[in-house]
């Protein structure tokens, strides 16, 4: 590999590599021969760099991306959480819990004005409502909590910039 090659999880990531991740975020379901042949190389050769690549951390793992709205989940909120306290105590405790909240899709620690920014999914406003008054607001250390609705969702396909790693 040329010493000009990106820097990543476990050292660095040639072309074919980067090409193995691009296709592999575009359709992570298609076979080792289709993946092969959209990378050029042959399958033997493919799958042993994706494995490579899958031992290195670089991939994590593989999912079915579902419409959230095809499943009955039409609202959609990112939630502000503050608590009353940044103890490792009262974090530790908010987040056994919150992890375990199946309508908690993405849970962040944020620095700033929020301790947290929670991606939540529901039914309905209904659903939602019950979710903060009777879960949320009641978990340990929680102080404030703010919704802000999605009302369209403009990209999201989850697929992370690759060209910097093209140099």
């Amino acid at each position: 590999m040329s010493d000009n090659a990106p820097q990543v999880a476990g050292g660095t990531i040639d072309a074919i590599d980067l090409k193995i991740l691009a296709a592999l975020q575009e359709n992570s379901g298609r076979s080792n021969v289709d993946l092969a042949a959209a990378v050029g190389l042959s399958p033997s050769p493919c799958l042993r760099r994706v494995r490579a690549l899958e031992e290195r951390g670089l991939i994590r793992g593989y999912k079915a991306t579902i419409d959230r709205r095809a499943v009955g989940l039409g609202v959609r909120a990112f939630v502000e959480v503050r608590l009353e306290g940044q103890t490792e105590g009262i974090t530790e405790k908010f987040l056994s819990r919150i992890t375990r909240m199946p309508e908690v899709m993405s849970c962040y620690l944020m620095t700033g004005a929020l301790d947290f920014l929670l991606d939540v999914v529901a039914t309905d406003l209904d659903a939602y409502a019950e979710f903060t008054t009777k879960g949320l607001i009641g978990l340990p250390g929680v102080k404030e909590i703010r919704s802000s609705f999605v009302l369209k969702e403009i990209d999201g396909s989850g697929h992370l910039p690759l060209k910097h790693l093209s140099r």
